[in-house]
């Protein structure tokens, strides 16, 4: 159905003259009946009758008048939303208890105004597919990850170096510990059914385990974070790495432990990825933010694999 017609349907019958009409669409009397032709010839009935005092609708001109109304709400609604500065910003996160969901609380308790609109895409492929659609404005990703090239089109910042933790049960040996060394956890078994081979974690920790010959098992089914929780609490031998920032959750009898780890600190590197010609004028906004809000990158006593950039 064409909306121009439509507009110009609802413009005669508040107008009550096509003359009228015409003025106010800035267009000729011509061209305002030959809309009304068309949109009744598509709908098969007449909208208006001639009167000495203008157009009046006939029985089916009322009938068409609200829902022709509720039509061009409904386009002005579609086209206000992917309207960059209408619409909210989308943001791509990897979990809803991870850092980048926590940076993004805390933009959004800084600028309440924006309206944020935060998913969760799983590949790095798709996410970069994603931002260079103009599907989501930005992305929070390990940047670069092995064989992932972002190209000229997209531009990245690191944001968060986040400091891994140990989370042991406990009965753990070594549950009582105030840090370990990355040499002291050589030996111990540490289980993480989240990795995914291919994707930037599973890059990230393949590279840890190979520098400093630990043994990290990704077996068995990745039930979630709660079932994760429940298999540490109840298994002496088996410990996980955690984000120092990542939110966690769990009942008071798993008694589990979160110990820093030192010699060095591995750190994972969390960057903001957008395309460089994304005009939504939030997404400067949120680049500012994280760039007041950012730590010290590259910090003495810290690890990060050789193919992330610097930054």
């Amino acid at each position: 159905m064409d909306l121009e017609a439509v507009r110009t349907f609802v413009a005669v019958a508040e107008a009550g003259q096509f003359q009228r009409a015409a003025a106010e669409l800035a267009v000729s009397q011509q061209a305002v009946s030959k809309r009304i032709a068309a949109l009744e010839r598509g709908l098969g009935v007449r909208l208006f009758t001639r009167a000495p005092r203008g157009a009046e609708l006939t029985i089916d001109g009322q009938a068409f008048l609200p829902q022709a109304r509720e039509l061009l709400r409904v386009a002005e609604r579609a086209v206000a939303s992917v309207r960059p500065g209408r619409r909210p910003l989308r943001v791509d996160v990897i979990a809803s208890r991870g850092a980048q969901s926590g940076l993004m609380r805390g933009f959004h308790r800084a600028y309440p105004e924006v309206d944020l609109d935060v998913v969760m895409l799983f590949e790095i492929e798709a996410a970069l597919g994603a931002v260079r659609s103009g599907a989501i404005d930005a992305s929070f990703r390990a940047v670069t990850a092995p064989g992932h090239a972002l190209g000229e089109d997209i531009a990245s910042v690191r944001v968060l170096d986040e400091p891994l933790q140990l989370l042991t049960g406990p009965a753990h040996a070594l549950a009582g510990a105030r840090s370990v060394t990355l040499d002291q956890l050589a030996g111990h078994r540490i289980w993480m059914p989240g990795i995914v081979p291919g994707t930037e974690w599973g890059a990230y920790y393949d590279d840890l385990t190979a520098e400093f010959g630990l043994t990290i098992e990704a077996t068995g089914p990745n039930f979630g974070s709660d079932a994760l929780l429940d298999t540490i609490a109840d298994t002496p031998a088996l410990a996980t790495f955690m984000g120092e920032h990542t939110r966690l959750i769990w009942p008071a009898g798993h008694g589990l432990r979160r110990i820093p780890v030192t010699d060095p600190t591995p750190v994972y590197p969390h960057s903001l990825l957008w395309h460089r010609d994304n005009p939504h004028p939030a997404l400067a906004t949120l680049r500012a933010h994280l760039a007041a809000t950012a730590a010290g990158h590259g910090a003495a006593g810290t690890w990060t694999p050789g193919w992330v950039l610097p930054r």
